[in-house]
């Protein structure tokens, strides 16, 4: 059973700040490495999730999460067998396959509620001790412990651990010493919403450039979850217009690829920003997840990204005996810092490469789609390096 304990301890070995997926798994990574760990979420394990969001799970990160007893309904999961990466009105496009890496699957789209309970029965199902409705409002290190000033039912209570590890809270991450946060606002937003459409989507994602903006579609289910990027002016405007407008620009936008589409629902809209921390490590305190970058979703990386920093801490502390010591977290950082920098730099670079609709810009975006898509070397690399990450073992 799982230990929701209503008394704050005073110490534990490892906190983790962030009961969301990544959070979780780190905390489960953790406590089957035999650590003494607590995870600390705000929320209230009763409450009902509405998050509108369809998560993309790579491959690795699947694996990850079922290694640690996260159990994903099979119904709440839709396979990613073929990534298909075109633009609207030229040429050129790229197909990445499962078959290039020779996986069952380069990945799955599930409910972020969904993905959420199942990391919380696993945590329930591991013993791993979570304090639900509390808050973390300060953070300090000293030289053997992380302190972190801890808030529920308007009571404050201080909590000291040799490690602290920051799963979510950036802004928690700029009372750190050392610790700045880059943020650029792209001045856009995210229009999410599901399609119905004439033609099966047969187990393909696409990223289609158009020439309204950045559009992904998402298997899900019988049907596909849109993620268009367009002003906030826009995407409020589409969200809250009649259903018929969105889907004409949609059938525009789309060219038929999947014949007219039929219906639209579920519409919500996000701001969309850049946040990266200039380090990783302050003292006793990691950052992972969203509280190391929030990134664009142009190329769904953001959760996978996370997962992958959740491993990597685990492989660095797990067989410390001090799991907050300097050299434990330099290894960590270190672990982390090329696959980190080259993939937030690799969407960042892509919003800016596909913002442009020039005739010379739309040609050397054909030409280097059309290039990757005739070099398998290249397609294959690029594919495992999106599934897997950069620079890390698979």
């Amino acid at each position: 059973m799982s230990r929701p304990s209503e008394t704050v301890p005073e110490h534990v070995e490892i906190a983790v700040v962030g009961g969301g997926p990544v959070g979780a798994l780190t905390a489960l990574r953790l406590a089957r490495a035999g650590r003494r760990v607590a995870l600390i979420e705000a929320r209230d394990p009763e409450a009902k999730l509405t998050d509108a969001r369809a998560i993309a799970l790579s491959w690795a990160s699947l694996v990850a999460f079922a290694d640690a007893g996260v159990q994903i309904p099979y119904a709440a999961l839709t396979a990613i067998d073929t990534v298909h990466v075109s633009q609207q009105g030229s040429w050129g496009r790229t197909v990445l396959s499962r078959d290039d890496l020779d996986l069952p699957q380069l990945g799955a789209v599930v409910d972020y509620p969904a993905l959420a309970e199942a990391c919380q029965a696993a945590l329930a199902a591991a013993g791993v001790a979570v304090l639900w409705r509390t808050r973390v409002t300060r953070v300090a290190t000293l030289a053997a412990f992380a302190r972190l000033t801890l808030s529920r039912d308007g009571a404050a209570t201080p909590l000291t651990c040799r490690l602290a590890v920051l799963a979510d809270g950036g802004e928690l991450a700029e009372q750190l010493p050392g610790v700045t946060r880059r943020v650029h606002d792209y001045h856009q937003s995210a229009l999410l919403a599901e399609l119905r459409t004439e033609r099966p989507h047969g187990g393909v994602a696409y990223e289609r450039f158009s020439a309204r903006g950045p559009l992904a579609l998402l298997p899900h289910g019988e049907a596909f979850k849109l993620v268009w990027t367009r002003s906030p002016t826009e995407a409020e405007a589409l969200r809250d217009e009649p259903s018929e407008q969105l889907i004409e620009q949609l059938d525009e936008a789309l060219a038929g690829r999947f014949g007219k589409v039929l219906a639209v629902s579920g519409r919500a809209v996000f701001p969309l920003t850049l946040k990266q921390v200039n380090r990783t490590v302050s003292g006793r305190v990691a950052l992972i997840g969203n509280a190391a970058q929030t990134m664009h979703p142009v190329a769904a990386q953001g959760l996978n990204l996370g997962v992958r920093d959740a491993l990597g801490l685990v492989e660095a502390v797990a067989a410390s005996a001090d799991p907050g010591e300097a050299g434990v977290l330099r290894r960590y950082a270190g672990l982390r810092r090329l696959d980190s920098q080259a993939v937030v730099g690799f969407t960042h670079g892509l919003v800016s490469l596909f913002d442009g609709n020039g005739a010379l810009m739309s040609l050397l975006r054909g030409a280097g789609m059309n290039l990757l898509d005739l070099l398998p070397p290249a397609r294959r690399r690029f594919a495992g390096h999106l599934v897997f990450g950069v620079g890390t073992a698979r």
